[in-house]
Order: structure tokens, then sequence, then C-alpha cells
């Protein structure tokens, strides 16, 4: 398998192209429309005039948790946890639902001074939550409360939204619905699905008017998003596990679409992720796991349909009404995408596997693409500017 040099993917971005805050309103975002190997400018509330005729959108309905968590040990020594993924119960919709306690694998700053086996008093409003740290090399720690509320009741009391650090600011209570979609449903993501957050009801609306289809997935949006890639062979870097939910609906809905959009990276991942778990079923592997590098062994390969109706075929004959599956799926620029003829997305940092994904897709575009946007003025990251990218045709035979 070939190198993929980090610094291939290098661009300036300067700190002004940032944006800090979300537009007042979220459809007045500037879009950037490529297809065709075109770039042509408009607002992001045309965006249904734009989507071609009998498209479905694929977005990702997760639901950011206020998942960063202050404590203070007896010396003063301050230990600020970030929520990953529930350890036990591990179902998200469990561990919402505990009463009393529950566990968690976590991000955890200054853990050097923090003893395993210790607990951490936090007092707020009233309600004692206590951690204690189970598991130091795997970073697992138990929070227990006081009362019947459930964990959802107890964060959203005690928890801070984690808002990406390069906007550099700290949250402020107009982010809890800013940095939510308005179809967020799914608690869990420790990050916003970012290319749905211009998305409005009317926009929804005017979609559903003009006949275009959507159909949600749930990804649960992990921090190693925001990790940078340190190595400079970027199929070194580690790619951080992140859990994903499909029902049979929507599994037997994309089967009869040929034009799919996914609404940001995340669903992208989801609907490439769909695809090597129905090549897995047809070898008899029933792990619904998908590794970094999966996709670059070699073995016979399907359509993306015939990949469905695998999955189909197997949540059938097992009365399976969903699927919950994990993924650390690595698109790389030589990727052929399997899943879309398109993507809305905003727009992503420099060297990052983000925008080695949007190479997957445009090829050496990306630059032109990027340069542009620059020039145009467009804002950049979380709560910057979107873009609707078409796939080159280069790769059109792997769209079906």
């Amino acid at each position: 398998m070939s190198s993929v040099i980090k610094s291939d993917f290098f661009f300036e971005l300067s700190e002004d192209q940032i944006a800090k805050y979300p537009l007042e309103k979220r459809d007045q975002s500037k879009l950037l429309r490529f297809k065709d190997g075109q770039i042509t400018h408009h607002q992001f509330a045309d965006i249904s005039s734009i989507i071609p005729h009998e498209s479905i959108l694929v977005m990702n309905n997760a639901k950011v948790i206020p998942a960063r968590l202050y404590f203070r040990r007896a010396t003063g020594a301050l230990i600020e946890v970030l929520l990953l993924e529930p350890f036990l119960p591990s179902s998200y919709e469990k561990s919402f639902a505990s009463n009393r306690s529950c566990q968690w694998k976590c991000m955890i700053g200054n853990i050097k001074k923090w003893k395993e086996g210790e607990y951490l008093d936090l007092s707020n409003q009233s309600e004692l939550i206590r951690a204690k740290l189970i598991n130091k090399l795997d970073r697992i720690i138990e929070l227990t409360w006081t009362n019947e509320q459930t964990f959802t009741e107890i964060i959203q009391k005690i928890g801070e939204l984690p808002l990406p650090p390069y906007l550099n600011r700290k949250t402020e209570d107009s982010d809890r619905s800013s940095y939510q979609t308005v179809f967020a449903k799914n608690e869990g993501s420790v990050a916003a699905p970012t290319a749905g957050l211009h998305f409005t009801e009317n926009i929804l609306e005017d979609l559903e008017n003009r006949g275009i289809k959507i159909e949600e997935v749930t990804l649960h949006v992990g921090a190693g998003t925001f990790l940078p890639i340190k190595e400079e062979n970027v199929i070194n870097h580690e790619m951080h596990r992140e859990h994903f939910e499909v029902n049979l609906d929507t599994i037997n809905t994309l089967i009869n679409y040929e034009k799919r959009i996914a609404v940001g990276t995340t669903s992208l991942r989801v609907l490439e992720s769909l695809y090597w778990i129905g090549i897995q079923l047809k070898q008899g592997n029933e792990s619904f796991f998908i590794s970094k590098l999966e996709p670059y062994k070699k073995r016979q390969e399907l359509s993306y349909k015939d990949s469905l109706l695998a999955i189909q075929s197997y949540m059938q004959s097992h009365k399976k009404m969903n699927i919950k599956a994990a993924t650390e799926i690595l698109i790389l620029p030589h990727y052929p995408l399997k899943s879309i003829c398109g993507l809305i997305t905003n727009f992503h940092l420099p060297e990052s596997t983000l925008l080695m994904l949007i190479a997957s897709l445009v090829g050496e575009k990306w630059r032109e693409i990027y340069e542009t946007a620059k020039m145009e003025n467009y804002r950049f990251l979380s709560y910057g500017d979107s873009s609707i990218l078409f796939k080159n045709s280069y790769y059109d035979e792997n769209s079906s």
C-alpha cells in the first residue's frame, strides 16, 4: 500500500478565516458548488434547487452531549474529563437512562495526578456527583450520584458542551442550541456533524416538497475527529473507533436510490462502512466492525447495491430492525468511494483526515476548491460556510 504524505495536504489558513461563531441565521452561509470541474457560488438557503432530482440525502442525527466535566482533587488540582463512549452499560441508550451510576471511557486532562481508585467530588446545584478512576490505562471512570435522576439529566446540569479546540474560546450558552443540528435526536456525540448545521426546518420542508428523499443515520462523533495527524505517513495515523446505527427501513430505501448525497463526512463514513459490512457478511463475518485499513484489503468486491442487499438479507433473516456497528475507517485520497455521487460539507483543516476524504471525492481539485474559497472569503471549519461537491467522473463506476 503506497504512502500518503501529510504535508501534501498543507495550505495556509489564518486565524481570521476560522469562523468562531455561527451566523445569526443558519441558512445564510455561503455555499460553494463543485460540479463537472466547475466552481460556482451560492447561498445555502438555495440548496434545494441545487440538489439533483431523484436524489437521497443522508443525514447524521447524532446529538452533542455536554461531555466535558470538571473535577477537583482535595489538593486543588483540576481534573478535566471528556466523555468518549459508555463502558458499563455499553449501550448509549442504557447509559443515558442510568440511575445513580455508570462507567465511561474518557479523555482525561491532568490524569497523572489522579490515582486509580481515588474518588473526586463535584457538587452542582445540590446534586452530589462523584468520579472514581477505575482503570488508568484505559481511561475508564465510574460516575455516581445521589438521586434518581438519569445520567442525561445529570450531565445537562454539570456538563459543558465540548467545542472544537480550534475555535479557541470558551463555550457560551448560545452554543447549546447553535452547535446542534435541527434534526439532532440521538445523544452521544462529543462533536456536532457540522455539515448539518446549515439546515433549517424550512429547507427540510422545501426539499421534501421538491421530492428529495431524506434518510437519517446515527454516528456518534468521537474526540478523535479533533486530533491532528502526527505521522508524516498518514497510513500510520491512529483512527479512533466511532459507533453508528442504521435501521432496516433506511437500508431498504438506500437500495432503491443511486444518487446518494451524504450530508457531512460523518454520514459518508457510515455509508462507506456499510459497504464493507455487506462484504464481510457475504464472507460470513458478523463482527460489525470496520478497521482503519479494512477497505484496502484485496478481495472480491460487490456493487454498492449488492452489498446493501447482503445487509438487508442478514437483518431480515435475523429479524433485526436496526444494526449497530463500529468503524475506524480511514478514507485516503486514492480510495474509490462506493456510496455517493456528492457530499455536503464544511471547509476543513489543513493536513487533516477530513481533507484527505475530500480528495477521495474530487481528486487534486481539492486545492483549487480551497484556494477559491479563501479568495472568496468563505468562513472555515465547524461554524463556517458550506460546500456541495460532486464526484469526479473518474470514480463514477463506483457510485451505483
